[in-house]
């Protein structure tokens, strides 16, 4: 493995502990909070008004549930990020696999349909995609020597 594909695999870790921080924290605050509050957390470009309403305790269980994967996948990503640093690719596949599928859902249905800014939630799939790229980009740069 070459400086230049450390350094590449560096970055990709920094890229992961930000999202996986940010993932967790996330999750903690979709728990902590009433599912109108969470969920107009979540979909920031929407009126939070429009999320006012008596909702059934089932569905602030399966918002509580998301709130659980939010942290649950930040922190998977943030573990991998430590052995990302420490040039495991495995690491980064699995990062790449957790982080990346998750974010998949939410462009597919929250910046596709328009319900949230472009920070923080775009940027952060930014994060994701740019370290699956580096580390793809290593692994094809490694992977015969």
């Amino acid at each position: 493995m070459t400086q230049t594909h450390t350094f590449a695999l560096k970055i990709a870790a920094g890229l992961w502990v930000i999202w996986g921080l940010v993932h967790m924290f996330a999750g903690v605050m979709t728990i902590a909070q009433p599912a109108p509050e969470s969920v107009a957390g979540i979909a920031d470009a929407v009126d939070p008004a429009a999320f006012q309403a008596a909702y059934h305790a089932a569905t602030d269980a399966v918002i509580n549930q998301h709130g659980f994967n939010l942290l649950w996948i930040g922190l998977t990503t943030l573990i991998a990020a430590v052995f990302i640093w420490r040039k495991s690719l495995l690491a980064a596949f699995i990062a790449g696999l957790v982080g990346g599928l998750a974010d998949v859902g939410y462009f597919i249905f929250m910046d596709l349909g328009g319900f949230v800014h472009f920070f923080p939630g775009t940027v952060m799939t930014i994060f994701s995609a740019s370290a699956i790229l580096l580390s793809l980009w290593v692994w094809k740069g490694t992977r015969n020597t």
